[in-house]
């Protein structure tokens, strides 16, 4: 029954100014609405609708909360850093000196935070015929 609708993706803010400057000035989105509940961008070439809800408190989740497919990653996580973005580091993860971390599977993800804390990803599907063993390690 849903298969024929489009896919709205949502995270919170309590900071709403800055929300709109990171994912409108730095991540590049169109903003196309705001109300007193939420601000609307367009998030894909779909597009998908993300709506950041307006809230008093963001309690913001361990785990990534959004993400997009890239295909060139590294080039996606420089461009970024050159407009701010900060790369997360993790322990126990093996990243390279941009953030990337490589999947057993082989796709690579690198992830960020917008000013709630939400934890965003960018990330680089592994080819269908890769696997662990023969993907290419992250450089």
């Amino acid at each position: 029954m849903l298969t024929t609708n489009d896919v709205m993706a949502f995270v919170a803010t309590a900071k709403s100014e800055e929300a709109v400057m990171f994912y409108r000035d730095r991540l590049g989105l169109r903003m196309v609405g705001e109300t007193e509940f939420a601000l609307e961008f367009e998030a894909g070439e779909l597009p998908t609708l993300l709506r950041i809800q307006k809230v008093s408190e963001v309690v913001p989740a361990p785990y990534t909360a959004l993400g997009w497919k890239v295909e060139k990653l590294a080039d996606e996580v420089e461009a970024l850093g050159k407009r701010g973005i900060v790369f997360e580091r993790f322990e126990g993860l093996e990243q390279n000196e941009l953030g990337i971390w490589q999947s057993p599977s082989g796709a690579r993800i690198a992830w960020f935070k917008d000013p709630d804390g939400n934890v965003l990803s960018l990330s680089q599907l592994a080819p269908a015929t890769a696997t662990a063993e023969t993907a290419t390690p992250i450089t």
